[in-house]
């Protein structure tokens, strides 16, 4: 067993898992977070994207000993400072970026992390492409495409352009 230290969505976490624990089972069986999905098991589809420093990963094909002295964050920590929703969640209500909701987790910590570093203005194109590692089996990505072009916009400062 390995001891591992890191802290998820702002809460510090101490554990002990076999070194072979992919993150998202440590997630979703240890600390009963179970918004991060596993659809492939081969880092195809994205339905287990959080958040590792600030950056998105796959959560199926990352090691829990690999996040040990990290921050992750998951869907149930993307809301700021207990808001009910983060913006681009919001974003994905009000557009229906949505069917069945098993690859919305992914998609939304992948959005979150694009805006992060492409900016708040994003074309159709842009996003599209930044989108190849998600799978949605359910919708045409159209609504989609459009709750992250919203959601990227409801996230930038106020006042901003």
């Amino acid at each position: 067993m390995a001891k591992i230290s890191l802290t998820v969505n702002g809460r510090a976490v101490t554990a002990n898992v076999d070194p072979r624990t992919l993150l998202v089972q440590f997630l979703r069986e240890q600390l009963r977070l179970t918004g991060s999905h596993v659809g492939c098991d081969t880092s195809q589809c994205g339905a287990c994207v959080v958040h590792l420093d600030g950056k998105a990963v796959k959560s199926c094909t990352t090691l829990a000993v690999m996040a040990d002295g990290h921050e992750v964050v998951t869907i149930e920590g993307l809301a700021p400072n207990g808001a009910a929703l983060h913006p681009m969640q919001q974003a994905f209500y009000e557009h229906h970026g949505l069917q069945c909701g098993y690859c919305t987790p992914g998609m939304i910590m992948t959005a979150v992390d694009l805006v992060q570093r492409k900016g708040h203005e994003l074309s159709e194109q842009t996003i599209r492409d930044e989108l190849e590692g998600n799978l949605c089996r359910c919708t045409g990505y159209q609504n989609i495409v459009m709750a992250i072009a919203a959601g990227a916009k409801a996230m930038a400062p106020r006042g901003a352009a």
